[in-house]
């Protein structure tokens, strides 16, 4: 029996012995003991968490890959793979670069000339310049090709390159040379960037009283512009309302929530259904006495914020829509900081369902292709895009046409 003890005392030295060897280390380093090394040392299997394993490969690709890599890129193509695995098209990571483009459209608000671009076959067209905005004090004009940025040609950059070089930090200055329509030669044109707010609720009047409001998306900005032009068209004792929310891709639902806060006091906007629940609402006392017919034009382009407003404006019977389906982006997201440099991830948290309970979730088939989802307009009107098609001009915009009619029979009632 000693001899028996005297055994067992041993093996207990021994193993006291190798689990301070194997803990020592780890509060040396300032982590928690690992089981694993031990477990791996006496026989046992391994076990490792997700975070031990993605480090280690990811040190392993860093150190072992035949050339040297760049360990924020492959960081940022973990993210990218991770997102990507979910097969969620909304839920995405963006690099600095990007993240700050996208916050700056959220916003509503940007560094930099204050003018909408598009492609053109000799360089960038201007298409629209904002009023007193840098690009206008500093004479640029719409229809104006912008053929050079501080002296780099543009004829062979896509228009995002361009507005990248274009934009930049407010107070500094960019040179840009333009072809203007009976100008002999290109002008220099230097202008001083600034912070400018984006116009994404533009209006005007129509033939016949009818008051016009182009909507481009809901950013933070947004619902200040759209209540001073129902101000101003209220003022103007405008006999209809034509909103139009084509091409329009979302933004943000506290923004859709406070333009429905101009029409319905306390109404359910929308239901979220994920982790959480919650339910969106209008803010009180900011209902505006506008009896005016109101149409809302859509497209299957129109998703996320303008498919809540448009749902909602037909579900309290506000509102006709006019137009083709619109996409059916039924989901929420977050977005959430994904590194000190500013990138972040905008993941889907919830499903949101309209006040009806309606589901408006977009489907398709194994190729892609659209199957049912969205909201259905009331009076189906597909574009007819010829030559002589012009948005948002009576005449030359079928969907408009189909609208103003709409309107007129509404008040010849």
């Amino acid at each position: 029996m000693k001899i028996i003890g005297k055994a067992v005392a041993v093996v207990l030295v021994v193993a006291f012995s190798f689990g301070i060897g194997f803990t020592f280390r780890d509060f040396w380093a300032g982590r928690p003991p690992s089981g694993a090394a031990f477990a791996s040392l006496i026989g046992g299997k391994e076990t490792k968490t997700p975070n031990e394993i993605f480090l280690e490969n990811y040190t392993r690709i860093l150190s072992s890959y035949s050339r040297e890599l760049d360990p924020q890129k492959l960081q940022y193509a973990a993210f990218e793979g991770q997102v990507a695995s979910l097969g969620d098209p909304h839920t995405n990571f963006f690099e600095p670069r990007l993240a700050e483009s996208f916050t700056s459209e959220t916003r509503g608000q940007l560094s930099g000339i204050g003018a909408r671009l598009s492609d053109d076959p000799i360089g960038v067209k201007i298409m629209s310049v904002f009023k007193d905005g840098p690009a206008d004090r500093g004479g640029l004009r719409a229809s104006d090709v912008i053929i050079a940025v501080d002296g780099q040609k543009t004829d062979t950059l896509p228009v995002s390159d361009v507005v990248s070089k274009i934009r930049g930090e407010a107070g500094t200055k960019v040179t840009i040379t333009v072809n203007r329509p009976g100008t002999a030669t290109p002008l220099n044109l230097t202008i001083t960037r600034q912070t400018v707010s984006v116009p994404t609720a533009e209006g005007k009047m129509l033939p016949d009283g009818v008051a016009y409001i182009n909507i481009s998306q809901f950013a933070e900005t947004t619902q200040y512009q759209f209540h001073d032009l129902l101000d101003e068209f209220q003022a103007k004792k405008a006999k209809g309302l034509i909103i139009d929310l084509r091409s329009n891709p979302g933004g943000v639902l506290q923004t859709a929530s406070a333009m429905l806060g101009y029409f319905f006091d306390n109404k359910k906007v929308v239901e979220m259904r994920g982790r959480q629940n919650a339910q969106v609402f209008t803010p009180r006392g900011r209902v505006k006495d506008l009896t005016m017919p109101i149409v809302i034009l859509i497209n299957e382009d129109s998703a996320s914020a303008s498919e809540i407003f448009a749902g909602v404006m037909r579900e309290y019977n506000r509102a006709t829509l006019v137009g083709e389906h619109t996409y059916g982006k039924g989901s929420v997201q977050q977005l959430h900081q994904a590194g000190a440099d500013g990138s972040f991830l905008k993941i889907t948290v919830a499903k949101y369902f309209l006040p009806s309970g309606k589901d408006i979730s977009r489907k398709v088939d194994e190729d892609g292709a659209y199957v049912s989802g969205g909201i259905k307009a009331d009076v189906e009107v597909a574009p007819q895009l010829d030559a002589n098609w012009e948005f948002g001009t009576p005449g030359k915009d079928n969907q408009l046409d189909r609208a103003l009619e709409i309107l007129g029979q509404k008040q010849a009632k």
